[in-house]
């Protein structure tokens, strides 16, 4: 692979993974659209690494803590925020895990099609749009009840379909719910943590046995460049998105789902 290829895909990566645009879509469409081979199973392992690593290292203090006091809960059977928010984001993973199980192959194949990529962008780009039009809320993450995770992760599994996007999807759920902005795409980040790991060890469970050979520097660019362009990613969406709203997104999404219709129609 170039390095022209790695720094694209990866940069692209980086950005998109927490942005409501879609990351699947973009990583599926940049080779369609540049005629590039597609960039294999291995490196969207490092991309996703770095992804991961990227919020990990945001999130750490909030980490740590929900850690600490999840495994106190354990023994005391007493909730406070941090350990509400700990089961929160383990509860609201089951549906998507199930649901990736389930339909993987048909994930894999079927849906990779341009064309349900420009449905996903377009159907829940306007379903974002709506909730943020009407957005009203001012609830904080500490102030989610356990039928708002059940939403919120119910929400995350249809983001398998491609197009939809992860972030989009759950920050739609959380706005209709109530969820101020900042708390709507703070619990969609943490929310990404155990759905990122998943998918990684599921790429990486594929690859064992195979006899794909794999170029250490290459991986190591694309979780390097993935990494700093999600950190800074998250960020600057977080400092932003009360003043700026979702409507910007909103408009790129439809944007793109339209060109993608007019060129592959």
């Amino acid at each position: 692979m170039d390095w022209i290829h790695v720094i694209v895909l990866a940069i692209v990566q980086g950005i998109t993974e927490f942005l409501p645009v879609s990351s699947s879509a973009h990583l599926i469409l940049v080779p369609v659209l540049t005629n590039w081979d597609d960039q294999g199973l291995v490196f969207d392992v490092a991309l996703h690494l770095g992804s991961l690593s990227a919020v990990m290292i945001y999130f750490r203090q909030d980490l740590i803590n929900m850690t600490l006091s999840w495994t106190r809960s354990l023994a005391t059977r007493q909730l406070d925020a941090d350990a509400r928010l700990a089961w929160a984001v383990i509860l609201g993973t089951i549906p998507v895990g199930l649901a990736g199980l389930a339909f993987k192959d048909v994930i894999e194949t079927v849906l990779r099609s341009p064309l349900y990529l420009a449905a996903g962008l377009i159907v829940f780009g306007l379903l974002l749009g709506w909730a943020d039009w009407r957005h009203r809320g001012t609830r904080e993450v500490s102030q989610m009840t356990w039928k708002d995770v059940a939403v919120i992760g119910i929400a995350q599994a249809i983001a398998l379909f491609p197009g939809t996007s992860r972030s989009g999807i759950t920050i739609t759920a959380a706005l209709l719910l109530g969820l101020s902005r900042e708390a709507a795409a703070r619990f969609s980040f943490l929310l990404s943590i155990p759905v990122i790991f998943l998918a990684c060890a599921l790429e990486t469970k594929d690859l064992v046995g195979s006899d794909v050979p794999i170029d250490w520097a290459v991986m190591a660019g694309g979780v390097l460049l993935s990494g700093i362009s999600a950190f800074l990613c998250i960020h600057y969406f977080l400092a932003f998105i009360q003043r700026i709203g979702m409507q910007p997104f909103v408009i790129y999404r439809l944007v793109l789902g339209a060109m993608l219709l007019w060129i592959f129609l």
